[in-house]
């Protein structure tokens, strides 16, 4: 099998050169059977990537160590999952897996665009191709999956024991599938550029891409902060780490693309801004992969040292030289149709929402990188923390929610004073009731008061359009919710954007309510003596240790009160691993979390003594469950966006079929 997987990878990297070639040969020469070929090339490459990973799961489900990859990320006592999951769990695995999710993607667009603009198309599969021989010839020559040790080890090193989490086992693959996926509506960017179609054309082939893209982007950021929040034992789901940067960014980008894309439909607009954009957004995609695998950043996340860090810079800079100086190139033909009217406009306000997202981005990149800058300056490596990235990113995230409150419902061209009023007159008196009653309840904090009745402000407006569409379609007879289930289906795209506006603001107020009101204790108790936080009285009933293959664990159990009765036992765990982990941490900590939709009871067993008395922090997070159901909201509208609408001979044919049977009572029944 790893023969197998090697070869099948060297031939995949053959293959996608050949793709390349055959395809700028076959729309130059306009012999499309070069074009056909290559597009059969390019599902031969997915097979040959599927071959390849399928050996390289067969070597670490079989324990395989004479495969450094293997011995690195694997052990004896690893449970079937986690040898399952360690394929992305190291350097040359993960990269393996960037190939193979690419050759999907490549896979499906050849498949849905056969026969389709083969003006476009080809160029587009040129510049899938140009990206999977970067990728791909990686991982056959310098990172392979299928290095081979010169001995036989008899343990592996086993995984890192952060990494032997549910939320882990899947948080990389759909963070991958982000990732990766911001490559399709960039290759249609490209394909538009090289080819000189520079219509909506490619706009229309790479939106529903890009919110594929950011979909799993955001699957991918929500599943990374749960799995912070449960599995490092500090309180917390975000940290401004590099790595949760380098995925924020590309996020940030992709969803000011997805914004700006509408008003190039609808108006004819903001076409160099978009192109400008998909650039920048896969740029910032690459660059988060190259932080985490060249190793130039301490992170949590981030894999070990590598030597691979120079392509990617050196892959990078072929990217934005090649793709700026087409967008210079063709400039002149991406000149816009039309011209904005009036500052009070949803124009306007989609122009400082790209704008907002966009200089958000740019912050969180200058403090991602700035380290590496102040050390190759000065010596000195200065670190820059999340008081910098909360005192740029707070601001501009309060304007962004105010701007999403105004965008759906402002005037297209030029909003006058009476259509200000009629529109925002609701939701500004909603949330001005928020603060008087927020106010009155003892709450002070600027910030949040802000924070909370911008939320209601986003979610007033968003339930004025659906009440105003519904109550339309109740006047002509229908129940109110057939006419708001008929409202959504016939216009996916803007209510199911509404949906994501409902889950974003739900995810403010978690975030908000967690970080502005947490409150903390820490104690060291002896067995049977307690402490307060709130109303809650933790009392320690002493420690109980065991021990597995894998690791020596130590449990605090401890008896939650709640008014004099008990509610609930808790054990908060400290693991110490027998096998270090690929990045040598042989520690690890299992809180214990008693979660409702109110506020979280977080514990944590800090440290423990020889005389059986613990050290435990408690805190009290409120409502940060409301991130993960916004989270869950945001998805819903994603899909519910993207959800394909049958054309209109299948809904004129599927109405006369039901006329008909509402006719024919014995063909009904």
């Amino acid at each position: 099998m790893v023969e197998t997987g090697s070869i099948s990878i060297l031939l995949a990297f053959i293959i996608s050169v050949y793709v390349l070639i055959a395809s700028l040969y076959g729309v130059k020469t306009k012999k499309w059977d070069f074009v056909r070929s290559a597009e059969n090339g390019a599902i031969a490459v997915l097979f040959l990537l599927i071959i390849a990973t399928i050996a390289l799961l067969h070597s670490l489900i079989n324990l395989d160590f004479s495969l450094k990859y293997v011995a690195l990320n694997t052990s004896t006592d690893l449970a079937m999952i986690y040898r399952f999951t360690s394929l992305w769990a190291g350097q040359a695995g993960s990269l393996l897996l960037w190939c193979l999710v690419l050759s999907i993607y490549t896979a499906i667009v050849v498949l849905q665009s056969r026969n389709k603009d083969r003006q476009l198309m080809p160029y587009v599969l040129a510049t899938l191709a140009t990206v999977s021989i970067f990728f791909i010839g990686i991982v056959a020559f310098v990172e392979s999956p299928f290095e081979k040790l010169p001995f036989m080890p008899q343990e592996g090193r086993g995984l890192n024991p952060i990494l032997q989490n549910a939320y882990m086992a899947i948080h990389p693959l759909t963070l991958y599938f982000g990732y990766v996926g911001v490559t399709v509506p960039f290759a249609f960017g490209m394909g538009a550029l090289i080819s000189g179609k520079l219509g909506d054309e490619w706009i229309r082939y790479s939106r529903k891409w890009a919110l594929f893209a950011w979909t799993f982007l955001s699957i991918g950021l929500l599943l990374g902060a749960r799995w912070a929040y449960l599995e490092l034992g500090w309180g917390g789901y975000w940290a401004w780490d590099p790595v949760e940067n380098a995925a924020f960014m590309p996020w940030l980008a992709a969803t000011a693309f997805i914004h700006s894309v509408m008003i190039q439909e609808k108006k004819g607009m903001l076409k160099k801004w978009n192109m400008s954009l998909i650039i920048i957004t896969f740029f910032l995609s690459i660059f988060g992969t190259f932080i985490t695998r060249s190793g130039i950043i301490s992170s949590v996340h981030s894999f070990a040292q590598s030597d691979i860090g120079p392509l990617f810079l050196g892959f990078i800079a072929f990217i934005l030289l090649f793709s700026f100086g087409m967008f210079l190139y063709r400039i002149n033909d991406l000149e816009t149709e039309n011209s904005f009217d009036s500052i009070l406009s949803r124009e306007s306000a989609f122009i400082f929402n790209n704008l907002l997202f966009l200089g958000a981005a740019f912050a969180v990149f200058l403090g991602t990188i700035f380290p590496i800058l102040s050390e190759a300056v000065t010596g000195n490596k200065i670190l820059v923390g999340p008081p910098y990235f909360n005192r740029v990113n707070v601001p501009i995230a309060l304007v962004l929610i105010f701007l999403m409150g105004v965008g759906p419902l402002i005037s297209w061209r030029k909003a006058s004073f009476k259509n200000l009023v009629k529109n925002f007159l609701y939701p500004i008196l909603l949330a001005i009731l928020t603060v008087v009653v927020l106010l009155v309840f003892g709450m002070k904090d600027v910030v949040a008061l802000i924070s909370f009745s911008l939320c209601a402000f986003v979610t007033g407006t968003v339930f004025t359009e659906f009440f105003r569409g519904t109550r339309v379609r109740t006047k002509r007879g229908e129940n109110f919710l057939l006419a708001f289930t008929r409202l959504v289906s016939k216009n996916k795209r803007r209510y199911g954007g509404y949906i994501v506006h409902i889950g974003i603001v739900l995810i403010v107020i978690g975030v908000t309510a967690s970080s502005v009101f947490v409150t903390e204790k820490q104690a060291t108790l002896a067995p049977g003596e307690s402490m307060e936080l709130r109303n809650y009285n933790l009392r320690f009933d002493g420690l109980e240790q065991y021990t597995t293959d894998a690791k020596n664990a130590t449990i605090a159990n401890l008896t939650l009160l709640e008014g004099g009765k008990q509610i609930d036992t808790i054990a908060p765990e400290k693991n110490i691993y027998k096998y270090e982990g690929n990045r040598e941490i042989n520690q690890e900590t299992e809180v214990a979390l008693r979660s409702t939709f109110k506020d979280d009871l977080y514990i944590i067993l800090s440290s423990f003594n020889e005389d059986g008395s613990a050290t435990i922090r408690v805190m009290i997070n409120p409502l940060v469950n409301w991130i993960w159901a916004g989270g869950l909201v945001l998805v819903l509208g994603a899909i519910v966006t993207m959800w394909p609408t049958r054309s209109r001979s299948r809904q004129e044919a599927f109405i006369r079929y039901t006329v008909s049977d509402h006719d024919n009572p014995v063909k009904a029944s």
